[in-house]
């Protein structure tokens, strides 16, 4: 059983931010306080990046074998622990632990992927217009990467940012999501005994905007890559644009789900399951709505509801856990605002009971405190 984790800021190898007020987190389903990361300030994130510029050099010019094999012992670390790296995410994230533990190993598969993938980024020869011309290309790291992630993945979102990075060479500064950190506190721990030096990767907790504004003022950040919402990208490509930094955003979507008549229902309806209640629906291309042909709708609707109500909801550490508590109260209100919006504009009056419902169910497994 993971115990109560107070962590600091990880920067150049070493554990700081003790004087920092904190951001606390509790566990979505009970309310429990289960830790704390410092709140820094701007402070954090140039000693960060003088971090990281420092690293560059020596981590740059170590052979993509080098890379690789500290990349592998990484790798190796996640998946020894695991079962305690799940029950950290369960804890500060809600989802259940099966979840999280099938998230544990899809994060560390990046890291086992790019271990080797690194070892691969050839360069070319192209010919010129001459006879005795050849022009010779080869890729270099870009330098410094930031990223900034998500708090409904906390694991997996990190390493498919940080995969790559330290693989090509460069190296890494993240800012974890104040919802969900302590998953990445552990995952740096691992890093750090993997063998990963100093500077290479470092980790700033704290207020998202002067994080943002600091690494996207710094020449000798080159890259940021972010997941998250449309708003905050659009913001990011706004700051970027004054040093013209490469980018890489995933932003938010509002995915469809289209039934045709001629659709085989049981593999639709366990397909729709899976895109709508995974995480609690909290995930990147979770189904937002679905439309269904007249002649399937009615069947369509009879079997989701069967399967819905099969649905275990609770907290995430029990056994048999389905589905577990939305992220927080704001969530919860926010999937409410939809409910009752969807059932004000035109729902059949069938599938109204349906939706008050779920909006009732939900309430009572978000912080331990119903609507």
């Amino acid at each position: 059983m993971v115990e109560q984790l107070d962590y600091l800021n990880y920067i150049n190898g070493q554990w700081v931010g003790d004087s920092y007020k904190k951001i606390k987190v509790f566990n979505p389903a009970t309310g429990e306080y289960i830790g704390s990361v410092p709140d820094a300030d701007e402070e954090h994130a140039k000693q960060a990046i003088e971090a990281a510029s420092q690293a560059l050099p020596k981590w740059s010019k170590k052979s993509a074998a080098d890379r690789s094999d500290v990349l592998r012992k990484y790798y190796d670390l996640i998946m020894t622990h695991e079962n305690e790296i799940a029950e950290i995410m369960t804890k500060e994230n809600g989802k259940p632990l099966k979840e999280s533990k099938g998230e544990v190993q899809y994060a560390a598969s990046f890291i086992e992927w790019y271990a080797e993938e690194g070892k691969r980024i050839y360069g070319r020869m192209i010919p010129g217009k001459r006879e005795n011309h050849r022009i010779k290309v080869i890729k270099q790291p870009v330098g410094i990467v930031a990223a900034i992630t998500p708090w409904n993945f906390p694991a997996a979102m990190i390493t498919r940012k940080l995969g790559p990075a330290l693989a090509a060479g460069c190296t890494f500064i993240v800012k974890p999501p104040e919802e969900t950190p302590l998953t990445c506190m552990r995952l740096v721990e691992l890093a750090e005994e993997a063998g990963i030096p100093r500077g290479v990767f470092n980790v700033v907790n704290g207020n998202p905007e002067k994080f943002s504004e600091t690494v996207m003022s710094d020449m000798r950040v080159r890259k940021l890559t972010f997941t998250g919402s449309t708003p905050v990208g659009k913001l990011l490509m706004k700051q970027g644009a004054e040093q013209v930094m490469k980018l890489s955003l995933e932003l938010g979507g509002h995915a469809p789900v289209i039934v045709c008549d001629d659709a085989n229902l049981d593999q639709t309806v366990e397909m729709l399951m899976a895109a709508k209640f995974r995480n609690s629906g909290q995930t990147c291309i979770a189904a937002n709505r679905v439309y269904a042909q007249s002649s399937i709708y009615d069947e369509l609707v009879r079997r989701m509801t069967e399967e819905v109500k099969k649905l275990n909801v609770g907290n995430g550490l029990e056994n048999g856990i389905d589905v577990g508590p939305l992220i927080n109260k704001e969530g919860l209100e926010k999937v409410g605002r939809h409910a009752r919006s969807t059932y004000r504009n035109g729902m059949p009056s069938n599938d109204r009971r349906r939706v008050v419902d779920t909006v009732s169910l939900c309430s009572n497994i978000v912080c331990g405190n119903p609507i």
